[in-house]
């Protein structure tokens, strides 16, 4: 909402973050060269605000500060001020957030940054409130006083600038590397164990993550290992976070995190890449176990995607704001008396019951729908599910939330994943259909005329060159295509796009992939980011995605890449590697014996039979090559070694080899069952 009549430079941006503050009395600037220029032009520190639209306390400090006529006051006067969009330029925030990490022991957002004007920061923080409370410094009394030392003691400020730069290149360009091993699994599963919370899921304490590549790990491990206690970890959780309000029980979808323990009372905003990496993980759990609840879960939570975060072009946006008219929650909150006059007094009552709402209420007065005392959560009622849809129709017409509405190719390439994982293992057409159209988004509207990605596209224009999780991402969400439809277009051009990141990223002397690209522009550092957060890292992704390819093609230099990238990333989790959880997913894939079948069909398609059993039998490790008479050639050309397996006359063959030992042809899906055990 505009407070000023008159518009700062961020009017003719096209990030919804900016456009938010394109009305604030602060002068600012978006990222550019001209901000830099001007800030040593007039002697002057930056000032550099990271936030995203979605983000609570961005807004919180946007209205305390950035709207308030003292602060900008001070920072049109003594400081250049810019404000920055992390998921527009992930290589800027990655840089500075270390930085955070580095002076403060902790990071977040907003992200509090104020630098040199050659780039080098002095000082870091998250939110910061307009004046000192609580023993926090604020906005004001910090400003004034860097803008004294600035005038006063500014070899000091500078100084401070020149050391964390060089720490931030010197960390950066260390070399490291190790040898993978089941005993680096092994201690990941450990850590996961120690920290387990047994009662309600999750890992350790409040505010809890649902990081669902830890789950995905624990159900691969246990599959694996036949080890039923990270089995039982990864349930739990999954069950639990299901059963709480971090889920959305009227609309689907999961919200970012639980401030409780029990799941229960969600940081309110909705992120694609949560809900794709959550789906996922429901999927991977339905897959393992066949357990429909998972199955309902993810169909949920797909379903939530395509009814609010789908363009009609086919790309996803990138989520929903916590707040909804300046209040947290708002949305998703209800009192018995609301839910009776919607519903009526019976139906109402009984909504109220299987989903705990109450007159105490569990949330500042009213209710977040949760199934956690709930016995009968796991049964589906189509009378409960009818009353949901009707209260879902009311809720939106009741208050509505911000949409980020931007698209991101990496987050839309995590939910390319899910969308073509879910095609495959619940054979459905709708989910594919929905897969090919992102896909084709991606390559229409975020691939530049040379190739090249780019990172995301708004109202009709799409910017900044793609760095690594871009590549790492496409390329997962490409091979996953491969898998569910065996269209040999999605693995030529995932071979693309890995080349293209070995070539643009990869760090040839010391290991391991730079988050942005060689020809980008160069900042203060060029890291590496491998630690699994909130998201996997592009170096885990990519070290998955090598591995992959090099078994799909049997490509020498790809097999190479992936061999580096194994010891690179081993390295940098020997530490602590439940902390590297995607990093052990790419690492169960090659430590583990692999399993390649290659089909080779006298008809046009993928045998139905194929299909079939790939939906129904859990093989982990398996590469699924197809070769049928109509793509006979260029499977040769991507895959040389696949010449020599002739077209049958009729029926198909299939070729399977186990950890680099082939077994003799066989011409049925059961005869195949029966050497892989099953």
């Amino acid at each position: 909402m505009p407070v000023g009549s008159k518009p700062n430079r961020l009017i003719n941006e096209k990030s919804p973050y900016l456009l938010q503050h394109a009305y604030n009395p602060v002068d600012w600037f978006p990222w550019s060269e001209e901000a830099f220029e001007k800030a040593r032009a007039e002697d002057k520190p930056v000032f550099l605000s990271i936030g995203y639209s979605t983000c609570h306390w961005c807004h919180v400090m946007a209205h305390e500060s950035f709207e308030d006529e003292k602060v900008a006051e001070i920072l049109n006067r003594d400081f250049i001020s810019i404000k920055l969009d992390r998921e527009e330029r992930p290589d800027i925030d990655s840089v500075y957030m270390s930085v955070c990490q580095i002076m403060t022991g902790s990071g977040g957002w907003p992200l509090t940054i104020i630098m040199t004007p050659e780039k080098k920061p002095f000082f870091a923080d998250t939110y910061l409130p307009k004046t000192s409370r609580y023993g926090r410094i604020g906005l004001i009394e910090l400003l004034e006083e860097v803008a004294r030392q600035w005038k006063t003691n500014r070899k000091r400020l500078t100084e401070a600038g020149d050391e964390i730069s060089d720490y931030l290149s010197k960390l950066a360009n260390r070399k490291t590397e190790g040898e993978p091993s089941k005993e680096l699994l092994k201690r990941a599963f450990e850590n996961y164990k120690r920290s387990f919370d047994s009662k309600w899921g999750g890992f350790g304490g409040a505010p809890k993550f649902p990081t669902p590549h830890n789950l995905i790990f624990l159900l691969r491990y246990s599959h694996l290992e036949k080890d039923s206690e990270s089995l039982k970890m990864a349930e739990k959780t999954l069950e639990h976070m299901y059963r709480g309000g971090i889920f959305d029980h009227i609309g689907g979808g999961f919200s970012r995190y639980s401030t409780d323990d029990k799941w229960l009372v969600p940081h309110f905003e909705k992120m694609l890449y949560d809900n794709a990496l959550l789906a996922y993980a429901y999927l991977e759990a339905y897959s393992l176990t066949k357990r429909e609840l998972y199955r309902s879960v993810a169909e949920k939570t797909l379903g939530y995607v395509l009814r609010e975060l789908t363009d009609p072009l086919g790309g996803f946006y990138g989520g929903q704001d916590a707040d909804s008219e300046g209040v947290e929650g708002k949305y998703y909150v209800f009192t018995p008396e609301e839910i009776k006059k919607v519903l009526g007094k019976a139906e109402g009552k009984r909504f109220c019951e299987w989903f705990g709402i109450t007159s105490e209420g569990n949330f500042e007065g009213k209710s977040i729908p949760n199934l956690i005392n709930n016995s009968s959560f796991e049964r589906e009622d189509s009378e409960v599910s009818a009353l949901c849809e009707r209260l879902y129709e009311y809720r939106l017409k009741r208050t509505s939330l911000h949409m980020d509405d931007k698209i991101l190719t990496s987050w839309n390439a995590l939910m390319i994943s899910a969308f073509a994982r879910a095609a495959l293992l619940l054979g459905s057409k709708a989910y594919l259909e929905t897969a090919i159209r992102a896909e084709k988004f991606i390559s229409e509207f975020l691939t530049d005329k040379s190739g090249r990605l780019l990172v995301r596209w708004r109202d009709g224009e799409a910017a900044n060159l793609g760095q690594l999780d871009d590549y790492a991402f496409y390329a997962l969400s490409l091979i996953e295509l491969y898998d569910a439809t065996f269209d040999l277009s999605y693995l030529k051009k995932a071979l693309e796009i890995a080349r293209e990141m070995i070539r643009l990223f990869e760090d040839s002397e010391n290991g391991g992939y730079y988050i942005y690209a060689s020809d980008s522009e160069q900042l203060i550092s060029r890291p590496k980011e491998v630690y699994d957060g909130a998201m996997p890292s592009g170096n885990s992704v990519a070290a998955l995605v090598l591995n992959r390819l090099a078994l799909l093609t049997g490509d020498k230099a790809l097999n190479d890449a992936a061999e580096r990238q194994l010891r690179f990333i081993t390295g940098a989790a020997e530490a602590y590697p439940s902390g590297y959880a995607f990093s052990m997913l790419a690492l169960i894939s090659s430590l583990y014996p692999s399993l390649e079948l290659i089909c080779v069909s006298s008809g046009k398609e993928a045998p139905p039979e194929l299909t079939e059993f790939l939906r129904k039998e859990p093989v982990l490790n398996l590469t699924v090559l197809v070769k049928t008479s109509e793509n006979a050639k260029a499977v040769s050309e991507i895959a040389p070694f696949a010449t020599e397996y002739p077209i049958p006359e009729q029926g198909s063959i299939y070729y399977l080899c186990r950890n680099k030992s082939c077994f003799a042809p066989t011409y049925s899906i059961q005869e195949l069952k029966g050497l892989l055990d099953l």
